[in-house]
Parts: structure tokens; C-alpha cells; sequence
């Protein structure tokens, strides 16, 4: 599973190095890659393969909600879903609405993660660009950073595409922003609403469940779908596709992992052993 591009094998790809063990997993196709300030350095798999990313869509759609931000079209604190409710709290999973559009809490009681959240997170979007989310996030986001091969078809909580060429490209300006001011990127992987308690899919309790504004953030989680060796600082998402995504500041790294297999089971021990695998190598 040599790292490749669309035009075959690229003789200057990066090694797999830490990323061996992706080869071995029990997927039909996967594609991985580590990324650090210079771009990708580690990589397995075809990483212009289209893979559906799922929740992963979240976090790269919440940056274009962050772009909508900076240039006024939207505010955080700017009411939207249930009474007292705000952009702020639907990009943090704060907003009270359950996974499937029901209140089930107060507005910043607890953390519940919501689909329906970041389907009300479109709408408002919408609304107030006259663009529909597929195409403010293609706008605003996907042609800024020449993510050529990345698209929205559909819900802005699960259904983008992309691949792990373009998704280096995306946590690149994670990394060092070009695109979002280096505040804003700042305050969206940072601790929104602290303290609050919930669930994590597939993990259970967390308390406290850290979220930034539209990324989760790894605080003390246990369990946890990275590892324990990364720092509380990082910040990712996973999604049900069976692919994910981290970036470490403490170490100025991060890994995105594409699969074509859901996530079940098998996930649990091999995500954060890689993330262990991946941590070592930087020494």
C-alpha cells in the first residue's frame, strides 16, 4: 500500500515510516498520512482516493463557518436553535438538541453531540448568505486551499468527500493559518462552555466532554479513540466511515487516516496504537 498519486506511484512520496501498521488492518482500502509544518512526511495508501469522511465533515465545516464569522455574515453569539442558543453553542455540541433535532437540555448544560446541530448551522448559513452550505464551504474553504477533490453533497454534519491529499491541505491551516486568522483558530480548538459533561459516540461518559467550536478537544478523556500520550491539547474528530483525523500542538504533528471500513470494533485498540507509533517517532 505504497503511497500514491492519482498518476501511479510517486517515486518522491513520503515513506510510511510510523504508518506500517495501517497495511495491516482489515479494510478493503485506507489511506494515512502524518503531516507536520512542511506538509506531508509520512504517508501509505492512495491519498487522492475519495474516501466518505462522515463526522468528519464537521470540523471542516465548522471552518467555514469560521470564515463566515471573520467576514460578518455571522457572530457566535448570534441566537440560532433552541431559546438561548447560539452559533457558539452549536458548534460546541452545547445547544441542548439531541443527535436527531430534540431538546434534551438547556442551552450550555451539558455537551450533547448533535447532527442536528450543525444541520441548523447550514440553515443559518444559508440564510444569511444566500449560499447554500455546499457552496459557501466550496467558496470559502475548499478552493481557498486547493482542495480540488473534496465536496459537500448533503448534510454539513456527515456527507463531505475528500481525500487525504486534500485534508493535508486543511489541517496544514491548522497548523499555520493563512486562511483563518490565527486568533480565530485558537478560540475554535479551545474549550468551549468548560466543564460541561457527555458523551463521546462509541466511548461513552467524559466528564468533563472538552469541545472546541466544531473540533473536539482530547482534554482528559478515558476512554478515548486517540491515545494517552497525546496531549490534552490535541484536537480532532473521528467519524463513522472509519476515518479520523488529530493534531498534537504539543508536538506539532497531526494523522489522518482514511478507511472504507465503519467504525466498529476493530478501531478501538489500532487508532490509538498508531497515534502511539506516530507520537514516537517524533522522538
Amino acid at each position: 500500500m505504497a503511497p500514491t498519486t492519482e498518476t501511479g506511484i510517486d517515486v518522491g512520496a513520503p515513506p510510511p515510516g510510523p504508518l506500517t501498521a495501517v497495511e495491516e488492518w482489515p479494510v478493503d482500502a485506507a489511506a494515512a498520512a502524518v503531516v507536520d509544518r512542511t506538509g506531508i512526511i509520512h504517508a501509505v495508501g492512495d491519498l487522492d482516493r475519495p474516501f466518505a469522511l462522515a463526522s468528519v465533515t464537521k470540523p471542516l465545516f465548522a471552518s467555514a463557518v469560521l470564515v463566515a464569522i471573520e467576514e460578518g455574515s455571522l457572530a457566535l453569539e448570534e441566537p440560532a436553535g433552541p431559546e438561548g442558543s447560539t452559533i457558539e453553542h452549536l458548534l460546541a455540541h452545547a445547544s441542548g438538541l439531541g443527535l436527531d433535532g430534540r431538546e434534551l437540555a438547556a442551552p450550555g448544560r451539558r455537551r450533547i453531540y448533535s447532527n442536528a446541530g450543525f444541520e441548523v448551522l447550514g440553515a443559518e448559513l444559508e440564510r444569511t448568505t444566500g449560499l447554500t452550505p455546499a457552496t459557501y464551504l466550496a467558496e470559502a474553504v475548499l478552493a481557498p486551499l486547493a482542495m480540488t477533490a473534496t465536496g459537500l453533497d448533503g448534510s454539513p454534519a456527515h456527507a463531505a468527500v475528500s481525500t487525504v491529499a486534500d485534508l493535508a491541505r486543511w489541517v496544514g491551516e491548522l497548523i499555520d493559518p493563512r486562511l483563518l486568522a490565527r486568533t480565530t483558530v485558537a478560540r475554535a480548538t479551545s474549550v468551549a462552555f468548560p466543564g460541561l459533561d457527555g458523551l463521546v459516540p462509541g466511548y461513552g461518559k467524559q466528564a468533563p466532554n472538552d469541545w472546541g467550536l466544531g473540533f473536539e478537544v482530547r482534554g482528559a478523556k478515558d476512554p478515548h479513540w486517540t491515545s494517552p500520550a497525546n496531549s490534552s491539547a490535541t484536537v480532532g474528530h473521528f467519524g463513522r466511515s472509519g476515518t479520523f483525523w488529530w493534531f498534537d500542538p504539543a508536538v506539532e504533528l497531526a494523522l489522518i487516516v482514511l478507511t472504507d471500513r465503519e467504525f466498529e470494533a476493530w478501531c478501538k485498540p489500532r487508532w490509538p496504537a498508531l497515534a502511539d507509533t506516530v507520537l514516537a517517532s517524533r522522538g
